[in-house]
């Protein structure tokens, strides 16, 4: 699905297997681009990984003659690897993720017990945007938007009328991101929904995935009206106190993702595998007794 917005193009990829939508967004002008959120094929029964959805945004990247400039994650995901790494080895980017990165790092390498040269300083990551920095898609100014709750590190990225919110809100028959994850909190993803929600009522949000109800075609485009009218958890009238009472009351029945641990260990490296063991091979870690409830 493609669409043209304030003179941005934007094209989404959905993946059904994790539910994830990566985005390419082009300046049509001058043909320079950014990918949103990208994935890594990866089979956990197997140990096997795949670019079968990076191979997408390859080939539509190629046909439409873009230049990669960027390549954008919105936070460290928890349901899904990045295919950041493999996309920047062939097309190029700057691959880049919010400042509080480091936070997440710092909280993950003790769990992971990652190797001694691995540092929570987010110099894996090519770019830390700062809240309210701008950049450039071509010639089309970009603004990133801080918006913690889900994780410290979760980032908003604004072109023109167009906003892609990472997992802060999902479609508004969903809800919004559960907020129990290490240095995830209530109250302060409230506040970035509020502030997301504060912006013009046209404005369009783009998630970052879907898990629609049965008898919906999984849908990624929303605006802030719909939102405010409509979102299952967070619309208007909705307090603080009354969606963190609610926050926390389903983020304690949830399950807990089932790629968490594959993924982040991959996603703090900004798409980079563990390195190779003595013999070759690289290894996921999975932390026995550490996560969820027995």
């Amino acid at each position: 699905m493609s669409h043209a917005s304030s003179g941005l193009s934007i094209q989404a990829f959905h993946d059904p297997q994790t539910g994830t939508v990566s985005y390419l967004l082009a300046d049509p002008a001058t043909r320079q681009a950014a990918i949103v959120d990208p994935v890594l094929d990866f089979d956990f029964k197997s140990g096997r990984t795949a670019t079968t959805q990076a191979d997408r945004l390859l080939a539509h990247i190629a046909e439409a003659g873009l230049a990669v400039q960027w390549i954008l994650e919105t936070h460290a995901h928890a349901d899904h690897l990045s295919a950041a790494r493999h996309l920047q080895a062939r097309v190029g980017g700057r691959i880049a993720i919010g400042e509080h990165i480091r936070e997440v790092q710092a909280v993950f390498r003790k769990l992971y017990n990652l190797e001694r040269d691995f540092l929570p300083d987010g110099r894996q990551f090519d770019h830390l945007f700062r809240d309210g920095e701008t950049f450039h898609i071509g010639g089309l100014e970009a603004e990133a938007i801080s918006v913690p709750g889900h994780t410290p590190a979760c980032v908003a990225y604004r072109i023109g009328d167009a906003v892609f919110v990472g997992d802060t809100l999902f479609m508004p028959d969903v809800g919004t991101a559960r907020a129990d994850f290490p240095g995830g909190d209530a109250a302060t993803l409230y506040r970035s929904i509020r502030r997301l929600l504060a912006l013009p009522p046209s404005t369009r949000l783009f998630v970052c995935h879907d898990y629609p109800p049965e008898g919906r075609a999984p849908a990624w485009e929303t605006t802030v009206a719909e939102q405010r009218r409509a979102n299952l958890h967070v619309h208007d009238g909705v307090s603080e106190a009354e969606f963190v009472a609610l926050r926390q009351g389903r983020d304690a029945r949830l399950e807990v993702p089932a790629l968490i641990l594959p993924s982040i260990q991959v996603n703090i490296r900004a798409g980079h595998l563990p390195p190779a063991e003595d013999n070759g091979v690289r290894y996921l870690k999975i932390p026995l007794d550490t996560l969820g409830r027995q």
